[in-house]
């Protein structure tokens, strides 16, 4: 990594050590940086190319995890509320009400909010 980066390996080891870079460890101890951690290496490089301090590029790293983290989260509801609309849809195409008002029971007031509009717009 780097060679590839054009960057020490001393400089590697100064990032991980601040946290700046994360490694993966193999059981001989030797440390696996993965794509991400190019990425990011290149990031920090570009960082200080413009005159960051470190303190602030790793303020940055934080702030810019975070935000893939919200959207991972965003991602995973709307994965759960698609499930719920078609688990809702397929009773309705089979009209079996039944099953459907248990369905309603175990739904997230997202969810409910979410078919209630779709019904709204079917209609």
């Amino acid at each position: 990594m780097a060679e590839r980066c054009d960057v020490t390996k001393r400089t590697i080891d100064y990032y991980t050590n601040l946290g700046l870079l994360k490694a993966e460890r193999s059981p001989s101890n030797y440390r696996y940086y993965n794509y991400s951690s190019i990425e990011r290496l290149n990031y920090i490089e570009e960082c200080k190319a413009d005159g960051m301090h470190l303190i602030d590029i790793k303020k940055r790293l934080l702030e810019k995890d975070a935000e893939e983290i919200d959207v991972l989260e965003l991602r995973l509801k709307i994965s759960g509320l698609e499930k719920d609309v078609s688990e809702v849809l397929a009773h309705l195409d089979k009209n079996d009400k039944t099953s459907l008002e248990s369905i309603k029971k175990n739904l997230s007031h997202e969810s409910l909010s979410l078919i209630q509009t779709l019904l709204v717009l079917l209609n």
